[in-house]
């Protein structure tokens, strides 16, 4: 608190005598920072960090432009898209963004997905596929902007680690052989993975030499650099030989497709279609994407925070990603994610801060108005294995093997999430595997582990006698854990529990201890349900008594009548104290026994 003195001094000391000071609220500086969290990290930008941002700009940048149109491709739309895609992000996210390093763009996961969507309602080549391909994007960005808010950061825990890794996993699959005809130069097909793998077995001997070594030269060189120069923009390195090359050689006229003319300039404006009933139809893969999408973007900065420090705002997150998309498709790009492969570019590159991204747009945008031409040639096949590279670097196998050896339920819904994709496809896939994960999760909470507990030898902890059998018990009194939450979808089998390890106990117990430690939480269902449990035993002449119970489920068993039945006496701080009370209610005093 300021003193009089020090206030009167400080208001002399900046204005003129004899006018009044208005008041600046104390929590305006936080607001600032919170809806702009640029503010949060630009002045205290140090000049030693500007080269870094600007290498690290020039390496996203080499990587981004060549990717981007390689990306179209998967989003089955011209190149020139994933050009104008760039720019707008970039400069939404370095305002918005709470991560000092994540980079926003083009993404092979969610870039499928958006395939798939506006192939459902649109012929791939049209127009109109392209207009709903940037109209699905803004619809992307409003949902970002809706969710983030109503603060619904949470969403992205409804898909685990093992959902993801298989849904990445499965993505890889269906990516690499929808590119594959493109790499060789032969015609692919529709469908499922399985149909455009046998289009592809069956279209072999159609195999041209100049498309297809073009291709697997690129697959080849892109492999090659990345194992021997890390840090190299590969997919530039790679695009821009083979382009030259192609060039040189005559290429086109051997049958190699390349991009052909693109536009220089700024694009204009795209308008969006605003049809209600093709907007419903987007709106499941628009979903879809913001989930998959922000789950992957999470990753990314967590991860860049991870490595070079700061806070990550899971809901102001959500809000950045929603202008990026806005703005990218109101500019005729398509959606944007955070990535994780992007962003260790920029961290390789020793970007500092969102800096570095505004110095890939500005260069970005230099490659609009001024290099286009330099991509004329750029052949499909080259392309085609910058993709193909991409996803091969995105796959971990590696996790599954070892998920299979630590959990085979986890493990068992990853591999039904790639065998989804593969054969019902992305959607399909995905929502599969958050729904099996979701039944997962209520079996669980609605099947608590209980445990009949023993003392651990020496010491006052209590343990569960199936784990340590050395445990002591003391005859007459069972010692028991619910193990988890208790609430009205799990009550009924938490109450058979009880009753089973009652009709095991040897001899018979004639008092329930329960250590409440485990329960955070218990509604109304599971207090009226634990009522008459008690008045159940108390009739049959068996005692009961709680330990460890924490306050905010004491005052719901008040509330209920439990303790007004149980009596507060048979509260306990401590399961040793619960076990002492009985002994010294008993005629003579209960001997410990081993388990």
């Amino acid at each position: 608190m300021l003193s009089a003195a020090r206030i009167k001094r400080t208001q002399s000391s900046h204005n003129e005598p004899g006018k009044a000071v208005m008041p600046v609220p104390a929590h305006s500086a936080s607001i600032a920072p919170r809806l702009l969290p640029v503010l949060s990290w630009l002045p205290s930008y140090r000049r030693d960090w500007l080269l870094p941002d600007i290498l690290g700009g020039l390496a996203v940048w080499a990587v981004m432009v060549p990717e981007g149109m390689a990306y179209s491709s998967i989003l089955g739309v011209p190149p020139i898209m994933g050009l104008y895609t760039l720019v707008p992000p970039l400069l939404a996210y370095a305002l918005l963004g709470t991560s000092r390093l994540l980079v926003v763009g083009p993404d092979t996961a969610t870039g499928l997905i958006s395939a798939l969507t506006v192939g459902a309602v649109a012929a791939q080549g049209t127009a109109a596929f392209e207009t709903l391909t940037s109209t699905l994007a803004i619809l992307i960005g409003i949902f970002f902007l809706l969710f983030g808010a109503l603060r619904m950061g949470w969403v992205a825990a409804f898909i685990p680690t093992p959902v993801m890794r298989g849904f990445i996993e499965g993505l890889v699959g269906v990516t690499i052989i929808g590119q594959v005809p493109h790499l060789l130069g032969i015609e692919g097909a529709s469908g499922n993975f399985f149909t455009k793998l046998w289009a592809v077995i069956s279209h072999l001997p159609d195999v041209a030499i100049a498309p297809a070594l073009t291709g697997l030269l690129s697959f080849a060189a892109m492999a090659s650099l990345r194992h021997l120069m890390p840090r190299a923009p590969a997919a530039l390195i790679v695009a821009g030989v083979a382009t030259v090359l192609v060039g040189l050689i005559g290429g086109e006229a051997a049958g190699i497709s390349v991009v052909g003319n693109l536009p220089s300039g700024l694009p204009h404006l795209a308008v969006p279609s605003l049809d209600p009933a093709i907007l419903r139809e987007l709106v499941p893969g628009a979903l879809a994407i913001v989930m998959v999408g922000y789950a992957e973007a999470l990753g990314g900065a967590k991860a860049a925070a991870m490595q070079i420090g700061g806070d990550i705002d899971p809901n102001q997150e959500l809000v950045a990603h929603g202008p990026a998309n806005i703005l990218s498709g109101l500019f005729g790009g398509f959606l944007v994610v955070g990535s994780l492969s992007k962003t260790s570019v920029a961290i390789t590159g020793g970007a500092r801060t969102q800096l570095a991204n505004i110095v890939a747009a500005i260069f970005c945008f230099l490659t609009l108005l001024f290099l286009t031409p330099l991509f004329r040639g750029m052949p499909h096949p080259a392309l085609a294995a910058i993709v193909i590279a991409a996803m091969l670097h995105l796959s971990k196998p590696g996790y599954l093997r070892e998920l299979l050896v630590r959990d085979r339920q986890e493990f068992a819904i990853a591999a039904i999430v790639i065998a989804g994709e593969l054969t019902l496809g992305v959607l399909q896939g995905i929502a599969l595997g958050v729904a099996l994960a979701l039944l997962l999760l209520i079996y669980r909470t609605s099947h608590p582990q209980a445990a009949v507990l023993g003392q651990l030898p020496g010491t006052e902890a209590y343990r569960d006698l199936r784990r340590h059998p050395d445990a002591i018990t003391f005859p007459g009194l069972l010692i028991w854990r619910p193990g988890g939450e208790l609430f009205f979808a799990n009550v009924a089998h938490v109450d058979r529990q009880l009753k089973a390890a009652l009709a095991a106990a040897r001899p018979l117990a004639t008092h329930v201890l329960v250590d409440a430690d485990s329960v955070n939480f218990i509604d109304t269902t599971a207090c009226d349900a634990m009522l008459h449990f008690i008045k159940e035993l108390q009739g049959q002449g068996i005692s009961f008594a709680l330990a460890r119970v924490r306050d905010e489920v004491r005052e719901p068993m008040q509330r209920a009548g439990i303790e007004a039945v149980v009596g507060s006496a048979n509260f306990h701080e401590r399961v040793t104290d619960g076990v002492r009370a009985w002994q010294q209610q008993q005629p003579l005093e209960a001997r410990p026994t081993g388990g």
